[in-house]
């Protein structure tokens, strides 16, 4: 009986040592954990123990979707520009109809954010469609595992910085009063709806649902942390994100764009907006690389603001584009209703047709009225 009990310790201990690795063995991470003892008071037996017990392998296993989507012939053939993959990427998979859908499920929570911070519903909304598809999407990776993986093992160069996360990580979740090794996100580490670094938490997170607890798991929380993320990094209240604008031939190189370079609008000659663009201020060029062309746009402080979220151009104008799209849907789906069909029902929850309305059109003081891009 003792030989058969000896034979099933050793086997358990056989297989858990295939899934999961010892960091303390690792000297650095003894360093990392005297850190967080002497800076930040942790217990170090606390520590210890979560990391000899690191998950070999942090993604989390998904269900394999059983259908599958035959592209023709024509699309496989069709030349693609850099923006065109990307756009792809980005914005297809019926995002504009997902995205009125949760701007009109959350109404009251957006229109809250948009009264506190400024920022319209929808780009709020396509923050959350970009980054964890409307909340379908918020992780494959147990993000303890992963940061520890990436700070002590596979993060190159950036090592430095996942450390940075993983000592944030743990911060929080001693903050926030959650379990480490229960927490799910990106592979990088980010998490939620939002898909925020752990070093942004302490500074942008807020808990916009009052309930003592901040969780951007949760829409209310998501939506009042993006809002406050972009008010925090500039964000300018009713000032526009950008404008395509024309210029003569199909591609642009006299002048350098991106947004590190900036140009007074009398300077630009030969480059127009296409449409009434009332922005007095300095402008960024943006070029987006299509198959046959490139397509430019002025990009105003709000489009720079929305680059400090990703430093992309690209990410920052599909964010633009989508919300733009959003709020044509939006509008189209839920203001061009009968005008005897007064209320709505959506998710049990009662919904006035004129307070829909609120969002774009009305507003007590002329001088509080927003031009929406």
């Amino acid at each position: 009986m003792h030989k058969f009990i000896a034979v099933f310790l050793l086997l358990i201990m056989a297989h858990s040592s295939l899934f999961a690795v010892d960091y303390t063995k690792k000297a650095e991470v003894r360093r990392f954990i005297e850190q967080m003892h002497s800076r930040y008071h942790y217990k170090k037996d606390y520590l210890y123990n979560l990391f000899k017990h690191v998950r070999k392998t942090p993604y989390i296993p998904q269900k394999k979707s059983k259908k599958k989507v035959k592209k023709s012939s024509n699309q496989k053939s069709k030349p693609k520009g850099k923006w065109d993959i990307y756009a792809q990427m980005h914005l297809e998979h019926n995002q504009t109809n997902l995205g009125a859908e949760f701007m009109f499920k959350h109404y009251h929570t957006l229109r809250k954010a948009y009264k506190i911070y400024g920022v319209p519903p929808e780009y709020i909304t396509a923050i959350i469609g970009i980054e964890s598809y409307f909340g379908k999407n918020r992780g494959t990776y147990y993000v303890f595992d992963s940061l520890t993986h990436l700070a002590f093992d596979n993060g190159g160069k950036r090592k430095k910085f996942y450390r940075y996360q993983l000592q944030e990580f743990l911060r929080m979740c001693y903050r926030e009063q959650v379990q480490p090794r229960a927490i799910k996100g990106s592979r990088s580490g980010a998490i939620g709806l939002a898909q925020f670094m752990p070093s942004n938490y302490k500074h942008y997170a807020v808990d916009f649902d009052n309930d003592g607890k901040i969780r951007l798991s949760k829409a209310e929380d998501a939506i009042g942390s993006i809002a406050n993320y972009f008010k925090k990094n500039g964000w300018e209240k009713g000032e526009p994100v950008g404008t395509r604008v024309s210029y003569k031939g199909d591609r642009f190189y006299s002048l350098k764009t991106g947004i590190k370079h900036k140009y007074h609008r009398h300077n630009l000659k030969g480059i127009k907006p296409r449409g009434h663009f009332p922005y007095k201020k300095r402008v960024m060029l943006i070029k987006l690389q299509k198959a046959n062309y490139d397509e430019l746009w002025y990009g105003a402080k709000n489009f720079y603001v929305i680059t400090r979220y990703n430093h992309s151009d690209y990410y920052a104008m599909a964010v633009h584009k989508l919300a733009t799209k959003i709020k044509k849907r939006y509008l189209a789906k839920y203001q061009t209703a009968p005008k005897k069909d007064k209320k709505i029902y959506l998710a049990n929850q009662e919904i006035d047709l004129k307070d829909i309305r609120k969002f774009y059109l009305h507003s007590p003081k002329k001088r509080d009225r927003v031009r929406f891009p």
